[in-house]
């Protein structure tokens, strides 16, 4: 069977299991408004719809703390595939949805994909990707989540405003199988993980894979050679440990790791793009704005979010892992600030925002526009650092044994604040309007400093490298300064490679 070896090819399908989640998204987003979903639904108050929309956030928690299990078990390529059918699955019981009851129930069907596929492209796309690229490629991840959102989005907006009656969502609804079939036809011609492969003893298929994704079948290709030598050396390691369990993540030599691995999903989410992302209507309408206007300019935020993205992906692996996520905390945190600042000083209380009583704040004037300014710029920022960054980062800080469950703890984690997160932020609006900005500033400014104390930098570097750096306890801030250890090798290989060509040739001429 023909096996897809472009890296950049791997990640364009592979990262399909990221745009699963942004169609989740934004399925549920650009209808919170609507007058088809509030009439069938029968217009659910503020908690309630809290709970429909943090459902797919349940599931993806469930989901991510079974995908470790299941991808060490029948490898990563085969646990994408089980998601991608569980995906289609959730999918149908959506667009089938009568009530409340049988949406959450598809929408927590559809998490469990997205808890599978969120924390296991991650892996696979690092397990694969050169240590020069592999922020990219990993980031790809939320780039296609991006694309997701934008794209449902966009889908969901054409049938709220062209169809009547509940046809409208269910067309929508049912339009996000499509991807799932897609990302399941794709994966019968990838390569399974040379890791993954390595750590079942099945080195002819591991070396075989990195020669075909790292030297273009050369299986004598230095970088192969030294790939293949760190990733054995990882599997050795690996297999004189015990078994991994969940609380082996909290062990001597692993919890900083698992720490860094979670903390940075957990900060991610209470950066507060949850507030942008599942809840950007509300915003929106509590500045003024209503019907059509109120739609269209939540897509011009997904637009920006999407190029900003893709803008970084790029350049991210030259520009380091710390520095964005240092940057990104702190403008986001003066964004908070200013945003509650603009809504308490220009703002009100009313018993309802364009018939919405969930919504109890309406802003005027210059600094309605100064909200919606904001909003866009943090949209932009977040795109630029913490959006694509988390996600990266977490793959790449555990070891060779530890990184399925550990990756997918990482992502539970996620999953866990974003179901916090997106149940809180709608009743949150209802009850203390804009000091909802001032607790997520806080957060902002705490993830800062944890982030500057504890974080090593790991851009650039194999993962069988990065080990090394979490073993030796270089002082996160001076982590960028230590030497790249396998690029050395790697030239070293090369001069032996050309030392040896001259050797054999020399021996040649002394025959003649």
């Amino acid at each position: 069977m023909y096996t897809i070896t472009n890296i950049y090819v791997l990640a364009a399908f592979g990262t399909i299991g990221g745009a699963l989640f942004g169609f989740d998204i934004s399925s549920m987003s650009a209808w919170i408004g609507s007058k088809q979903y509030l009439d069938y639904f029968d217009n659910p108050d503020s908690n309630l719809q809290g709970g429909i929309t943090a459902s797919m956030s349940a599931g993806s928690f469930a989901g991510a703390i079974a995908a470790g299990f299941l991808s060490d078990h029948i490898g990563r390529r085969y646990s994408l595939m089980i998601a991608a059918c569980i995906w289609v699955i959730g999918a149908a019981i959506q667009c089938s949805a009568q009530n409340v009851t049988h949406l959450v129930a598809g929408r927590v069907v559809s998490g469990l994909s997205v808890g599978i596929t969120s924390s296991q492209v991650c892996v696979y796309l690092a397990e694969l990707a050169p240590a020069r690229i592999r922020g990219r490629i990993v980031g790809i991840q939320q780039w296609a989540i991006e694309w997701g959102i934008l794209i449902m989005y966009l889908i969901a907006y054409g049938c709220s405003v062209g169809i009547s009656g509940p046809a409208a969502f269910r067309i929508c609804w049912g339009i996000q199988g499509i991807p799932g079939l897609i990302l399941l036809a794709s994966l019968f011609f990838f390569p399974e993980s040379p890791r993954w492969l390595a750590g079942k003893e099945r080195w002819e298929e591991c070396l075989d894979t990195l020669a075909l994704i790292h030297g273009k079948g050369d299986r004598n290709d230095p970088v192969v050679q030294v790939e293949f030598e760190e990733v054995r050396e990882a599997a050795r390691i690996a297999h004189e440990s015990k078994d991994v369990s969940f609380f082996a993540l909290f062990g001597p030599r692993i919890w900083k790791r698992t720490v860094c691995g979670m903390s940075v999903q957990m900060w991610q989410q209470l950066l507060g793009g949850n507030i942008a992302m599942y809840y950007v209507v509300y915003i929106f309408e509590m500045a003024g704005m209503s019907g059509n206007t109120t739609l269209y300019s939540s897509a011009i935020q997904y637009v920006i979010f999407l190029v900003t993205t893709g803008v970084m992906l790029p350049r991210i692996d030259r520009i380091g892992r710390r520095l964005l996520l240092l940057s990104g905390s702190v403008i986001c945190m003066a964004l908070h600030f200013a945003i509650a600042g603009l809504m308490a000083t220009d703002g009100h209380f009313v018993p309802s925002v364009n018939g919405n009583s969930n919504l109890r704040w309406e802003i005027h004037g210059a600094s309605a526009k100064g909200v919606i300014a904001c909003s866009y710029i943090f949209v932009g920022v977040y795109g630029l650092t913490w959006a694509p960054t988390g996600w990266i980062y977490s793959s790449e800080v555990f070891p060779l044994k530890y990184r399925a469950k550990g990756v997918g703890m990482s992502a539970a984690t996620n999953w866990i604040f974003n179901f916090a997160l997106a149940y809180f932020v709608a009743p949150a609006f209802h009850n203390i309007e804009w000091k909802t900005y001032i607790i997520f500033g806080v957060f902002c400014t705490v993830m800062t400093v944890h982030v500057f104390f504890t974080y090593p930098e790991t851009a650039r570097r194999s993962l069988e490298e990065i080990d090394i750096l979490f073993d030796t306890d270089v002082k996160p801030w001076r982590s960028a300064q230590v030497k790249d250890i396998f690029a050395e090798e790697v030239e070293r290989h090369r001069k032996g490679s050309v030392s040896g060509d001259k050797e054999v040739t020399a021996t040649h001429s002394e025959e003649v």
